[in-house]
């Protein structure tokens, strides 16, 4: 199973999300990918823009995301951290 988000009105522009393993690689290679990802050591993380970081925030926590930060103060505006359920890393965040 895999989840494939676009921008509507550009579909050459998606991002895929799948859980690691078959047919993509064997089960043994996929439990290390996992177990990696569950850690956090693998690269790579998608960001995500949002009008309101402290709303965003709450309703995710609300609804059981696993957030990894709570909304911090950056120079660039406010972020946070969540997983996805197949480990991928995500921020949030708000813009100046």
């Amino acid at each position: 199973r895999w989840l494939t988000v676009n921008v509507p009105g550009q579909p050459d522009r998606q991002i895929l999300l799948e859980l690691p393993g078959p047919p993509a690689m064997d089960e043994a290679t996929a439990e290390q990918v996992r177990e990696l990802l569950t850690k956090g050591a693998m690269g790579g993380w998608l960001c995500i823009s949002t009008d309101d970081a402290q709303k965003t925030y709450d309703t995710l926590l609300a609804r059981g995301v696993e957030l990894t930060e709570e909304p911090t103060e950056r120079p660039y505006g406010i972020d946070f951290g969540l997983r996805d359920p197949f480990g991928n890393a995500i921020r949030i965040g708000q813009l100046r």
